[in-house]
């Protein structure tokens, strides 16, 4: 990412933290960032799509924070636990930027499927790492001779965080309550 490109993340990112999702209007980040809206629009097609940049960086540090070594934990369940309570509150620290995280993920712009896809492969690398007990830098890429239940178990669990996350965003229920729906899912996936 080049240096206008990092400072019109930056300055969505300072909007979305600020005042939520709907701040997250180009002409205002092109204004904020000091760049023409042109240059904006030369790198982002969306405020959507520059909110998941936002959210490619985060994940970076997450993988860097958590990612090197195997995630502690004397069982799945916990190092599981371990993975989703550190995603959950790293996004919580910022309540704002976070639902509007949440509603780019959902928001079905066909110009970020890509990267969505990459958010979820990373997620499901560090969720599957922990279910193995592993790093999940040791795998530069889950493939072929990995365990199809491991993959479908850590999909399940993203799922249902994901949705746990959403009913967040929407006011339904507070942040135990996420965390307490991928502990259940994990217990009844997991218990052996």
């Amino acid at each position: 990412m080049d240096d206008r490109a990092k400072r019109i993340v930056d300055t969505a990112v300072a909007l979305a933290e600020r005042d939520g999702y709907q701040a997250v209007r180009l002409r205002d980040v092109a204004a904020t960032a000091q760049v023409a809206l042109g240059t904006v629009y030369k790198r982002f097609a969306s405020k959507e799509e520059i909110l998941i940049a936002a959210l490619e960086q985060e994940s970076e540090k997450l993988m860097a924070k958590i990612g090197k070594r195997p995630v502690p934990g004397q069982n799945a369940q916990e190092r599981v636990r371990f993975v989703f309570n550190a995603l959950t509150k790293g996004l919580l620290r910022r309540p704002n930027l976070a639902k509007a995280l949440v509603r780019s993920l959902a928001s079905g712009d066909p110009n970020i499927t890509e990267r969505v896809a990459s958010f979820h492969a990373l997620i499901t690398a560090l969720v599957m790492a922990a279910i193995r007990g592993e790093a999940a830098e040791e795998h530069a890429e889950w493939g072929g001779d990995v365990d199809a239940r491991e993959r479908t178990i850590a999909s399940i669990l993203q799922n249902v965080w994901f949705s746990s996350f959403v009913g967040w965003a929407g006011g339904l229920h507070d942040a135990t309550q996420v965390l307490s729906d991928v502990d259940k899912t994990s217990e009844l996936l997991l218990a052996k």
